[in-house]
């Protein structure tokens, strides 16, 4: 049995191994879109008439299952069949001993190099799907994700495709500012073909456009390049570092013992229900940058404190709620974890609505008087979670006349529950 063999295509002449490959085949198989490149290579005019046309992935793997043991198939892909190409599904399908494969460049390789960028400090991403439902895999980030990804990496490459397109993407940037700079989107419009194009813009410039396929497009951050090394620092942020008003912030020793509380998914759910200045929501961010974070915070003053926070520290993925819990908790999706820094005298009522929802997951409260501790604890409690409380007291060095002396915060209970299916 011969080895099934697949040859990427696009940008330079086949190599003497891949040329040798393709010539020795009995039967080539392209996607249909490649056949206008593959008409570019030397080798199409003598093995033009073994080449056979698909227009889907479930296509090529049943034609392959049929014929690869009696005869000597190639299939062409586009650029490197291993960097989110068809490679994976063929060694999948056949396994690696009975595969070889021999790689182009890849389309996000040479988008760089247009357009004279480094890409090995790049967040390369895939949102290209396939249109058949059988192979379209799951996609680790999506549309929603561009945001908070560019708002972390200051270059993002994505393979797109049609309803993931340049305009979508664009459009999904829109109003975005990071750091008070706007993020520029290049658009790479049939690259290797005779009428390759490309764009540069804004993302209001790019949302009004309608671009030819396939494409590929390089977000870039200026802000974030400029940044340099503070914004690599995962955890830590200090009470003078985000703004809050009247002192009204949870205390930096309070914070890292609550978040360690939280045992903080890498994906999930997150409400930070009477989120104040927004500083359990900007630290969760930083820490568990895959978790949706809901914050919700009835006091005006406050809710300008958190979205202040979310520019400052670019969290642009936090959604910010101004209203009152319960109220505004109905709609929003189930929580995995939740923290409670204030419940207005509602907590019944707060911990009531998700509990029989939540499976599993946690919740922590931070609560500073004997009765309130006690409410929590009965709370929780009842709706069946397992319950246990840390006193946290902390005290800070202060200079008085020349000399250290330790100065003590207010101590503050943190109630854990915890909820296992």
């Amino acid at each position: 049995m011969s080895k099934v063999c697949v040859i990427g295509i696009g940008f330079k002449p086949l190599g003497e191994r891949a040329g040798e490959i393709i010539r020795g085949s009995d039967i080539i198989l392209a996607p249909r879109r490649l056949l206008d490149i593959f008409r570019e290579y030397e080798e199409y005019a003598v093995v033009k008439d073994r080449v056979r046309l698909f227009d889907t992935v479930t296509e090529i793997i049943n034609f392959m299952r049929k014929n690869h043991k009696t005869h000597a198939i190639t299939l062409l892909a586009s650029g490197d069949p291993l960097f989110a190409g068809i490679g994976r599904k063929v060694i999948k399908e056949f396994g690696k001993d009975a595969v070889e494969i021999c790689p182009e460049l890849s389309s996000v390789q040479v988008a760089f190099s247009r357009i004279k960028e480094s890409w090995d400090d790049a967040l390369l991403i895939s949102l290209h799907g396939s249109s058949d439902p059988e192979t379209r895999r799951r996609l680790k980030y999506g549309i929603a994700d561009i945001p908070r990804l560019l708002a972390r990496h200051h270059k993002i490459a994505v393979l797109t495709d049609r309803e993931n397109n340049p305009s979508v993407i664009a459009n999904t940037l829109q109003s975005v500012v990071i750091n008070r700079t706007t993020p520029r989107v290049h658009v790479f419009e049939k690259l290797g073909y005779k009428d390759e194009r490309i764009t540069e813009g804004t993302p209001e410039e790019i949302a009004m456009r309608e671009f030819s396929e396939p494409n590929v497009v390089i977000l870039q951050n200026v802000a974030q390049e400029k940044r340099g090394g503070k914004e690599d620092i995962a955890f830590g942020l200090t009470e003078s570092e985000l703004v809050h008003s009247r002192g009204l912030i949870t205390k930096d020793e309070i914070r890292a013992v609550a978040l360690h509380k939280l045992r903080l998914p890498r994906e999930g759910v997150f409400w930070d229900i009477g989120s104040g200045s927004g500083s359990i929501s900007i630290e969760a961010r930083r820490v568990s940058p895959g978790l949706r974070i809901f914050a919700i915070e009835r006091d005006r003053e406050q809710i300008d404190n958190i979205k202040a926070n979310c520019e400052k520290f670019s969290a642009l993925s936090i959604t910010i709620i101004h209203g009152e819990a319960p109220e505004e908790l109905r709609g929003l999706p189930f929580p995995d974890r939740v923290f409670i820094g204030g419940s207005s005298g509602r907590l019944d009522e707060i911990v009531g609505l998700f509990t029989e929802a939540m499976f599993s997951g946690i919740i922590v409260l931070n609560v500073v008087t004997i009765e309130t501790l006690q409410e929590g604890i009965t709370c929780l409690e009842k709706n069946g979670f397992t319950v246990e409380v840390t006193e946290v007291s902390a005290s800070r060095s202060k200079a008085i006349a020349g000399k250290k002396h330790m100065n003590a915060l207010n101590p503050v209970f943190i109630i854990r529950g915890e909820r296992k299916q």
